[in-house]
């Protein structure tokens, strides 16, 4: 691996960890000795990477810290274009547009030789079978999500039976056949699930919950015990 290969891995492994991570698992990571490891930190930092830490410590790369035009093996660009395609056909109106542009911006500054893996790639997406009309619900929901604000909702059962609820929507998952939105709802006073095709009304309040968005997720990984990393 050249140098400037395992600088690039190097960032890259860095961008992994929301957390300082240790020189040595770093080392372990890229298959280098400890010593190359900081000596590499020491050059990225002096070129301006936003790097912090030290050693025996741990280092942490600055969140907002952006890399110029990466070369992307076949298999990362495949992995794009999957991905991208995805979101274009299992996202609402504001998600589709938001990967299209994605992918063009990623495409327009990759080498000409790597375009052409992104433009051709032979993984495809299946047409969605979700309901056309929970787009435009999910997109108001996904907007009071990043306002954090609480929503009153006229949601449906399994039995179609309808009942007013407020809910404190902070995240969004998606599935091959639906999506799930997770919020607190008021009425249950605990987390619950709720489909975008149930809900037969919503209006967004002014109001803020209580919670941050980010609290709000640590607190329902935990009720669920899912791993947050």
């Amino acid at each position: 691996m050249s140098r400037a290969s395992r600088l690039l891995e190097l960032m890259q492994a860095l961008r992994r960890y929301r957390r300082p991570v240790r020189g040595q698992v770093l080392a372990e990571a890229l298959g280098v000795s400890l010593r190359t490891v900081y000596r590499d930190i020491a050059a990225l930092q002096a070129q301006g990477a936003a790097i912090e830490g030290e050693a025996g410590i741990g280092y942490l790369l600055r969140p907002g810290f952006t890399l110029p035009p990466l070369m992307f093996s076949r298999e990362e660009s495949e992995a794009l274009a999957l991905g991208a395609r995805w979101v274009i056909a299992n996202g609402d109106p504001g998600l589709t547009a938001a990967a299209r542009d994605a992918l063009a911006k990623i495409t327009a500054v990759m080498p000409a030789e790597r375009q052409g893996d992104v433009e051709a790639s032979p993984l495809l997406v299946g047409p969605s079978q979700r309901p056309a009309d929970a787009d435009t619900i999910l997109a108001t929901l996904r907007e009071a999500i990043q306002a954090e604000r609480k929503v009153h909702i006229t949601y449906r059962d399994r039995d179609g039976d309808p009942t007013a609820r407020v809910i404190w929507p902070f995240a969004v998952g998606y599935f091959d056949t639906s999506q799930v939105v997770v919020a607190w709802c008021e009425l249950r006073q605990d987390f619950r699930h709720f489909r975008p095709d149930r809900v037969a009304g919503l209006e967004v309040t002014a109001a803020r919950y209580p919670k941050r968005r980010a609290v709000l997720l640590r607190e329902w990984r935990e009720a669920e015990g899912i791993d947050p990393d």
